[in-house]
């Protein structure tokens, strides 16, 4: 990263809990500094209404949900693979668009390590991306390469989970 530059490619990764939700405490940090932020989310379904998108729309942000669900659930893998291609077109118009300082890709690694989407011409566009926009990407697997142009890597690493122990998903916790 240049020293001039006054933003971040940062990557959440890992097989651990945790990175959706540290991408939306640094979209709730950004929020509470006037900066703009928007999330957009590449497994949710449209159809969903997460906690984190009731909370965003109380606070006035965008958080865009442009999935089908579970990939690896998928009947019907093309479909998934045309969504994440619009989503991608998406994410790039609101990262050229002046519009917002910081944009999270949560859940991107998936339609990267599933080749769904040109690896090398996404990390060219993060890592040439208008001056002062942060990206936030999340998911598992990272690509190396992702990593390699990342200025900032978080792994997330599973010590122990509830789901182990037969304990559900829970409201406000992991939704």
């Amino acid at each position: 990263m240049s020293p001039a530059r006054r933003s971040l490619l940062a990557v959440f990764t890992g097989h651990g809990k945790g990175k959706t939700t540290a991408a939306l405490g640094v979209l709730l940090r950004a929020w509470g500094h006037d900066l703009r932020a928007v999330m957009i989310s590449f497994v949710k379904a449209k159809s969903g209404n997460w906690g984190e998108q009731k909370a965003a729309r109380k606070i006035g942000v965008e958080v865009i949900a442009s999935g089908r669900g579970f990939t690896w659930l998928s009947k019907d893998l093309q479909e998934d693979k045309a969504l994440a291609g619009e989503g991608w077109r998406m994410a790039q118009e609101k990262i050229s668009s002046g519009l917002y300082d910081v944009v999270i890709l949560d859940e991107f690694t998936y339609p990267l390590s599933y080749g769904w989407l040109p690896l090398a011409d996404v990390i060219d566009f993060l890592v040439n991306r208008p001056e002062g926009v942060s990206i936030i990407v999340t998911g598992r697997d990272a690509p190396q390469p992702l990593i390699d142009a990342a200025d900032l890597v978080t792994e997330m690493r599973e010590v122990k989970h509830p789901f182990e122990a037969g304990v559900k998903a829970l409201p406000g916790i992991d939704f």
